[in-house]
């Protein structure tokens, strides 16, 4: 027999806001907002992460790369078209790469075969300039 008194009181909370809410919180930044986060450059000479040349593992491909940095992570893409995740390159690395300027691509695609990345100049290397 218990009294009405010693029955436990829920604990009302206050309405949840679209920030407090993980999934739509991941919806919202997964939504087009006209916001940058993928940039890219070619960079002809060699690459050396913690004093180990980077070489691609497809074509052993030393130098002339594409560097492709998506917000916090940054991307390697070689000629023949194989791309892979650089793991010890961070985005102070790929701004220390990058030129200013530079030209505006609708996708990550277009700006490879715009820039020969996209498997069709495989097994070449263009000029080093000096």
């Amino acid at each position: 027999m218990l009294s009405g008194d010693i029955r436990a009181h829920r604990t009302v909370l206050p309405p949840a806001t679209p920030d407090d809410d993980p999934l739509r919180r991941l919806q919202a930044e997964m939504q087009p907002s006209g916001e940058v986060h993928l940039r890219c450059t070619t960079h002809p000479e060699e690459i050396a992460v913690t004093g180990i040349t980077v070489m691609c593992p497809r074509c052993s491909a030393r130098r002339d790369w594409m560097v492709i940095c998506d917000r916090n992570t940054v991307s390697i893409r070689c000629r023949c078209s194989h791309q892979w995740v650089e793991r010890e390159l961070s985005r102070q690395d790929f701004e220390r790469m990058i030129d200013s300027g530079g030209e505006y691509f609708p996708s990550l695609e277009a700006a490879a075969q715009s820039a020969g990345y996209d498997g069709t100049l495989a097994g070449t290397y263009l000029a080093e300039q000096r």
